[in-house]
């Protein structure tokens, strides 16, 4: 399926990109247990370098009977974490204390439109500051609307638990 490939909004750079890297220095701190279940650091392998780099997203969502995490690229199909998940998904991640090995995987925009319905419901402080970062409205928008986020600009994220699986 083809993407259009579309960046949500400029690329965080400047102070913003600074307070978006802060959670990363936590989890260096092993304080990563202060955020709780909200956001997971992800140790993706990149694709084109080869080395480990770290990345701090929000978690909109936890299945704990599969015991799968559920993120979203804020910036789109092009940000450079998720191309790396699609180029290497197995990756180890850290949600406060715990430590996982997952198998990321793209969510079908149907399921993703449903995951950010429950997320706005769970959190509408957070999915009210998401939109203002990104330039969207996940606050009113319709299922349908939200569908074709998913599709065209706002990939949604399993991260499936090796664990769960055997």
């Amino acid at each position: 399926m083809a993407h259009q490939n579309t960046l949500i909004a400029k690329l965080p750079d400047g102070l913003l990109r600074a307070l978006l890297r802060l959670p990363i220095i936590l989890y260096r701190l092993h304080l990563g247990w202060l955020m709780g279940e909200r956001l997971v650091l992800l140790n993706h392998i990149g694709r084109k370098t080869g080395q480990v780099h770290q990345t701090v997203v929000e978690i909109i969502g936890h299945d704990t009977a599969s015991d799968s995490y559920y993120i979203v690229s804020g910036w789109g199909y092009k940000s450079n974490w998720y191309q790396n998940l699609l180029a290497h998904p197995t990756i180890n991640i850290q949600v406060g204390w715990r430590r996982l090995k997952v198998q990321a995987e793209s969510v079908p925009p149907v399921e993703g439109a449903q995951i950010l319905v429950n997320y706005r419901q769970h959190h509408p402080l957070a999915a009210r500051e998401l939109s203002r970062l990104m330039g969207l409205d996940l606050m009113q928008s319709s299922t349908s609307a939200l569908e074709q986020m998913a599709r065209d600009s706002l990939p949604v994220i399993a991260l499936h638990s090796h664990a769960s699986a055997s």
